[in-house]
């Protein structure tokens, strides 16, 4: 079997496409009101741990901001739309954020010839935080000044769950993403 190069790469064929696909329908599903925790000035929201393993799993920044800024952008539409505009551009930027690092970061140093497996770890959780960042500074931002009561206030109220809720994606991501790697590697092979 022939190795991939990068300029081999084709991001749109029918398997990375149907990935985007499914991460996207569980990122929407994850939106549902009834499947969040309510607190203070919102709702804790679950699709953040799709949206980092979609992310790392695709490696590539376009198709994760439309699995990621797409799929909270319909689900937000269909479940709550004020900050569906939000929604598509911090989660998307987050999700694009997370595959960049994740598939670029620390693959042509010598920390990766040496650490293979912890330059991967290292590329990973550094994108992870970045986009946690993006994300709680996203939609803290977004409260205060484009939807919701647009008050500072209220924004702050609901920062610590936004950061609970960035934590919990970081970390679920993090157990998920070896085996769910496994099976997207399989996916891949079986569709060749």
């Amino acid at each position: 079997m022939k190795k991939e190069t990068k300029s081999d790469y084709n991001r749109y064929t029918p398997i990375n496409m149907t990935i985007t696909a499914i991460f996207m329908a569980a990122t929407i599903v994850l939106s549902m009101e009834t499947l969040s925790i309510p607190v203070p000035g919102g709702h804790l929201y679950f699709c953040d741990t799709v949206i980092c393993t979609g992310a790392i799993l695709l490696g590539d920044p376009v198709l994760a901001f439309i699995m990621g800024g797409f799929g909270s952008f319909l689900g937000d539409m269909i479940f709550y739309p004020a900050p569906m505009y939000v929604s598509l551009f911090t989660h998307g930027t987050q999700a694009a954020v997370i595959a960049y690092c994740s598939a670029r970061l620390f693959r042509k140093d010598s920390f990766h010839e040496k650490h293979p497996e912890g330059a991967v770890f290292a590329a990973r959780l550094t994108g992870l935080i970045l986009g946690a960042i993006i994300m709680v500074a996203g939609y803290t931002l977004g409260r205060t000044f484009f939807y919701g009561d647009k008050t500072l206030t209220v924004a702050l109220t609901k920062l610590p769950f936004e950061i609970l809720q960035a934590v919990f994606g970081v970390v679920v991501s993090l157990i998920l993403t070896k085996p769910a790697s496994a099976i997207s590697h399989a996916f891949r092979r079986y569709a060749q």
